[in-house]
């Protein structure tokens, strides 16, 4: 039943994910806002409900250690595995994808985060310098979507994304973007109680399941979502949904977790995984300063690098 169940669940994350793509690019088609701007927002959002609802419920269950390393584990997972499964699969083209300006708020997301940490336990204070950063990085999306309109009604674009409808009605795309937005957490959820279950039946130790199991089970609406847009050729979207992703975790659901209560930060944070997140984010220079493609040499790599820190942090 086990392994029923979490067939089921990769298969509701799959086709929740090609649900929210296309409703993400009809929805920057008819917006006439870039699919890059509509995948940091609301795909991006969408796709951390489930590290949102993990750590909450970890704070008021009096374990608020384990919303800090879903965070930091699930932020490295998204740039290590959830963009090197899609290259290891189809290769990701970001020659057509300028993503420069949301990677430097990233970045600078990823430094105010570490710094809250080290001034830590992270309280309520530190939460709303955090939330403060989100509306920061909020407000300039919202500015770049207007400039975007107001260029493309002086000089409308030829091409349309693929995977775009112009003549799909309003209640479709709301209803692809319903549907895909409950359909990635409920079949992430579904896949992480099922490999819990089959893990322990193998003897498998809490802390390995930890580990293993919840950061990488958190972020597969993030890589669900990703391996759809990267067969689909849209590399904005899958670019977007990781930075956007990332840039939440860190300012919003830790925000949000510290108004519960007080997240204390283990030294080895300190010392290794938050260390290990930032370099993990600088990997991606390259590709979104030089727009390099992310073929599959790169996806063995990526995914290779996530596999020896698994292996370094179970140690």
């Amino acid at each position: 039943m086990d392994f029923l169940i979490a067939g089921l669940g990769l298969a509701l994350l799959l086709a929740a994910g090609d649900l929210l793509v296309r409703g993400a690019v009809n929805t920057s088609l008819r917006l006439g806002v870039p699919a890059l701007i509509v995948s940091l927002t609301i795909v991006a959002f969408g796709t951390s409900a489930p590290e949102l609802l993990i750590s909450v419920q970890a704070i008021l269950n009096d374990a608020p250690g384990i919303a800090l390393g879903n965070v930091v584990g699930s932020n490295t997972a998204n740039i290590l595995l959830v963009l090197g499964v899609p290259a290891l699969i189809s290769g990701l083209s970001m020659e057509n994808c300028d993503s420069r300006k949301s990677y430097v708020l990233m970045l600078a997301a990823s430094l105010l985060f570490i710094g809250v940490c080290a001034l830590g336990p992270i309280t309520w204070l530190h939460g709303l310098v955090l939330l403060a950063g989100l509306a920061f990085v909020l407000t300039g999306q919202f500015r770049d979507a207007r400039a975007h309109r107001r260029r493309e009604r002086e000089t409308p674009a030829i091409d349309e994304p693929e995977g775009a409808d112009p003549d799909l009605p309003w209640w479709r795309i709301l209803l692809y973007l319903a549907l895909g937005l409950i359909g990635l957490p409920l079949g992430a959820s579904l896949l992480i109680d099922a490999a819990t279950s089959i893990a322990q039946r193998f003897g498998v130790s809490d802390t390995v399941i930890g580990l293993t199991l919840v950061a990488i089970g958190t972020s597969l609406p993030e890589l669900a979502t990703t391996v759809v847009a990267a067969i689909r050729r849209q590399a904005d979207v899958a670019l977007g949904n990781v930075i956007g992703s990332n840039m939440f975790n860190l300012l919003a659901i830790i925000g949000l977790a510290s108004l519960v209560g007080n997240i204390p930060v283990d030294p080895s944070f300190l010392t290794f995984d938050l260390w290990v997140m930032l370099a993990a984010s600088l990997l991606l220079l390259p590709f979104v300063l030089l727009r390099w493609h992310m073929g599959r040499v790169w996806g063995v790599i990526f995914c290779a690098l996530y596999v020896g820190y698994l292996a370094v942090v179970v140690t």
